[in-house]
């Protein structure tokens, strides 16, 4: 298989089912910064964490490419001739988001109260979930203003908030394993 096809060449992209969209399209805007986001995600993995956190991260990676399929289809061809679905995938599921909020649960067991926000940072490793956090609020806006325009599943949204909240989660529990400090932002007064 190449990898070039110069079909690209003029700006323009193919939707899966055939439809041709230009390459700043809203729609290759969240998809591609879905795919950004699961990149951070493998450098998050990549680091010296609990071999848990890793096994949860290829899972969220694998979701983030279902998310990825959701939005790379043409919601006008996602239905064949046939009746069946184009995408012939497991979507996200209810059970998906509760693994994240489970998650969040255990690892908010351990950790103090949060007083105050915090700045990222502290560690490399703390510093890598800060930023798939930030960049998974980017992708979740441009996928809520796609949503607006042509609406898809409902959990692929929420799957996208919902992992913000973990990887804030994740960033405090490593600062707390590597024993970093965690610095909170206290606003100076007039």
């Amino acid at each position: 298989m190449k990898i070039y096809t110069k079909t690209g060449d003029k700006g323009t992209t193919a939707l899966f089912g055939g439809t041709r969209v230009a390459k700043h399209h809203i729609r290759i805007d969240s998809y591609g910064t879905v795919d950004e986001l699961n990149s951070h995600m493998g450098l998050i993995r990549d680091q010296d964490i609990n071999e848990a956190y890793k096994e949860l991260i290829v899972i969220i990676q694998h979701k983030l490419f279902t998310v990825g399929a959701i939005l790379a289809t043409d919601p006008e061809k996602a239905i064949l001739k046939n009746g069946k679905e184009r995408l012939n995938i497991e979507k996200i599921s209810s059970t998906d988001i509760e693994l994240l909020e489970q998650e969040m649960d255990i690892m908010n067991e351990i950790l103090p109260p949060m007083t105050h926000f915090v700045l990222p940072g502290g560690h490399q490793t703390v510093s890598f979930c800060h930023i798939a956090r930030c960049v998974c609020r980017r992708a979740e806006r441009l996928v809520t203003a796609l949503n607006d325009i042509e609406p898809f599943e409902a959990n692929a949204l929420t799957y996208l908030n919902r992992l913000s909240d973990y990887l804030f989660v994740l960033a405090r529990k490593l600062t707390y394993d590597l024993q970093a400090n965690e610095v909170k932002w206290i606003p100076e007064k007039h």
